[in-house]
């Protein structure tokens, strides 16, 4: 039975929003299945297990990531997963969802009966269920000393670039270190502890590339030796992966032939 304040505030609400709500109270359920891994650091002696979870599409949004919110919230708050901005530019929620690896909140689900996958980022360790372990990749990334090395501007305030060499790092600066082109590279799995994989050498490329950097050949001396780079074999998983459309292989390429003319 409806208190009195309640049935005020029903009977003071827009006539659309009582009729939206009606609507979607009254259709039937369009289920769909969630099968995600789950592995707790605390039970040791317990295997990795897929578990799976329903939810009524008709009270979810669009994307994975709401499908993995609502689970979260409302069947099981256990569920350990990394989240952020909800828009694709934090890069917190990469997992290998139905077989690829990209951001939950950009993948939107498929209105099919195919039940939907999620594990974490292949061949790293995990942490607990879709959480991996970025440390080796942070320190990767560390490596390269990604940011301008140069001396003091001529004008004593700031250095300057032209439009055509800013223009060359278009494709590279976006990249926001989602790991998901360098999970999926067959030689980052196996070579990982020494090859660098394609976001950063992506991102050792893009300051090799800035006009305003001077110190190219030191940055490309560092990578002069037969892992760090070369392990790359052109298999394009990396480009093929990456959810903001960039083009890992392609950076890869310059750098190598900055190397053959350094």
């Amino acid at each position: 039975m409806l208190t009195p304040a309640v049935a005020r505030a029903a009977r003071a609400a827009p006539k659309h929003v009582r009729a939206l709500a009606t609507v979607a109270d009254s259709k039937p359920q369009q289920l769909k299945e969630f099968s995600i891994y789950r592995w707790n650091p605390d039970k040791p002696a317990e295997k990795p297990y897929l578990q799976k979870y329903s939810i009524d599409m008709n009270k979810c949004g669009p994307m994975v990531l709401d499908a993995i919110l609502k689970i979260k919230n409302e069947l099981d708050p256990t569920l350990t997963f990394r989240r952020s901005c909800r828009e694709g530019i934090c890069g917190s929620c990469a997992m290998n969802i139905d077989g690829v690896n990209t951001l939950a909140c950009l993948k939107r689900i498929e209105k099919d009966s195919k039940d939907v996958k999620i594990y974490p980022l292949p061949h790293m360790y995990v942490i607990k269920d879709l959480v991996p372990d970025m440390t080796q990749f942070y320190k990767q990334y560390k490596s390269i000393q990604p940011y301008l090395q140069a001396e003091k501007p001529a004008d004593g305030r700031e250095h300057l670039q032209s439009k055509e060499d800013r223009l060359k790092l278009d494709g590279m600066y976006e990249c926001i270190l989602c790991a998901c082109c360098s999970t999926s590279c067959p030689s980052y799995w196996w070579n990982q502890d020494q090859y660098l994989g394609p976001a950063v050498l992506m991102q050792a490329y893009r300051w090799v590339a800035d006009s305003r950097d001077t110190q190219t050949a030191a940055r490309l001396e560092k990578l002069a030796n037969p892992f760090s780079l070369y392990r790359c074999h052109t298999i394009f998983n990396c480009t093929k992966t990456c959810p903001k459309g960039l083009n890992p292989a392609q950076s890869i390429a310059r750098l190598k032939q900055a190397m053959a003319q350094a």
